[in-house]
């Protein structure tokens, strides 16, 4: 089998030499360029498996060549080379595609597990996130928006912040980023940070030593260490006390923890997903989130929609439900009739597939005739809707300040790609003040 091949951008001479003889020692394959010029040449003639690039070079510098190569060679991984500590540059390359960063001075250890996960991608592809046997049901264009955004953060090992109402699956869709990216054969680990109790946290999360405090009878690895390798989901996010805040940062920023009770730190290879159906933003505001946490886990946002912005894809989750359901209770599946379908199209789920789960389970042990009628489909209070027929997904009477805010958020988040994310010529571009367009970007989860 033909060596993986790995090109090496950077303008210092002495770090190209050093970047080639570490990655022949992996039993890779080299090649080197001096500038932003050279590296384009050698990607569009030549064939690579990885892209490393520093982020400062003569003619221009990493990030012109991440955005580059999303259109030009997007096949690719390419990793960033950023300074210890520049936080800011490691965030703006993530958002623009790159597939991970790593800071100088450049550790082996981290420079190996970065190239063999990204060489599972370059090697293995993505799988896609929808289709036949995907557990993410639905045919509306809001539900096509989240394939494909789930099919492009897969690539990455940016963190991911998920967030939308209760109930719209954010846990289903974490476990598909994960299962569809490099980490797939590794472990994917859910946490509900507020079900876990304050004074157990730091346990939980970061493990003991054995005789640490009472009761720490053996070490423990911990739930961040267990995840090596894999995923780390991190639901509810919002739920985290401030000084647990604190060391979840040094985490995801350090890649390494230290287990309570012991004095070294153990380097971790993991990828951090989140999810909060709590407006961080607003958290944020009120002192209740630090800042630089609601950045660093945000680096890329992901929106899940309610299920009354989905039109009829309430009927194909039903479907799927009801199979599911009589699968588990050994029964034939059932018919709707004509009126059960039409009530379920008008009502507004503001607990979305959950309570339609609830709903149809309740209607399957009703009907006694294999066939569901509208009488068996009780719907406990809250409003309904007018029936969404088009198939777009789009509510016919949805709340206008939700539409406005959804328009809002495209018109900022189109601003912020065509300015690669410089939010001071963003606001220029939309009209607004540079504090005015902060403000809605914190209000809109965007950043």
């Amino acid at each position: 089998m033909p060596k993986a091949r790995v090109l090496v951008i950077d303008d210092e001479p002495d770090i190209r030499d050093l970047l080639s003889l570490t990655l022949r020692r992996m039993e890779l394959d080299p090649e080197t360029a001096a500038d932003l010029g050279e590296a384009r040449d050698r990607l569009l003639g030549e064939s690579f498996d990885l892209c490393l690039t520093d982020m400062k070079l003569p003619d221009g510098d990493g990030l012109d060549l991440v955005e580059w190569m999303q259109t030009h060679a997007p096949g690719i991984p390419v990793a960033v080379i950023t300074a210890h500590g520049n936080v800011e540059a490691a965030v703006r390359a993530l958002k623009l595609g790159a597939f991970d960063f790593v800071s100088k001075p450049l550790k082996v250890g981290d420079l190996r597990k970065m190239v063999q996960t990204a060489l599972r991608l370059k090697r293995s592809g993505s799988r896609p996130a929808g289709g036949d046997d995907s557990p993410l049901v639905g045919q509306s264009e809001a539900m096509a928006r989240v394939r494909r955004m789930i099919a492009k953060v897969a690539r990455s090992q940016a963190p991911v912040y998920i967030f939308g109402e209760s109930g719209t699956g954010k846990e289903l869709v974490a476990r598909l980023i994960h299962e569809s990216g490099p980490r797939a054969s590794g472990p994917f680990v859910p946490v509900n940070c507020g079900a876990i109790p304050t004074e157990l946290m730091e346990s939980e999360f970061f493990g003991h030593r054995k005789g640490s405090f009472t009761g720490a009878v053996d070490d423990k690895e911990g739930l961040i260490r267990s995840a090596e390798g894999g995923t780390l989901f991190l639901d509810e996010v919002g739920d985290l006390p401030l000084h647990m805040q604190v060391k979840l940062l040094r985490v995801i920023q350090e890649r390494a923890v230290r287990p309570v009770g012991d004095t070294k730190e153990v380097p971790v290879d993991v990828r951090f997903l989140s999810a909060s159906h709590k407006d961080l933003a607003t958290l944020v505001a009120q002192g209740d989130f630090r800042e630089d946490l609601y950045y660093r886990i945000n680096v890329i946002d992901l929106r899940v929609p309610p299920l009354r912005e989905r039109g009829e894809d309430t009927l194909l989750l039903a479907h799927h439900i009801l199979e599911r359901l009589c699968g588990t209770m050994g029964i034939p599946l059932p018919e709707i009739s004509p009126e059960a379908r039409k009530r379920l199209l008008q009502h507004d789920y503001p607990g979305n597939v959950r309570e339609l789960e609830n709903m149809l389970e309740r209607a399957l042990t009703l009907a006694d005739t294999g066939r569901i009628q509208a009488e068996d489909i009780e719907i406990r209070g809250g409003p309904t809707k007018k029936a969404d027929t088009s198939g777009t997904g789009a509510p016919s009477e949805g709340p206008l300040e939700s539409q406005l805010q959804d328009m809002e958020r495209d018109a900022i988040v189109q601003a912020l790609e065509q300015t690669r994310y410089n939010k001071t010529a963003a606001a220029k571009l939309l009209g607004i003040s540079f504090r005015q367009l902060r403000y809605r970007i914190k209000k809109l989860g965007l950043d």
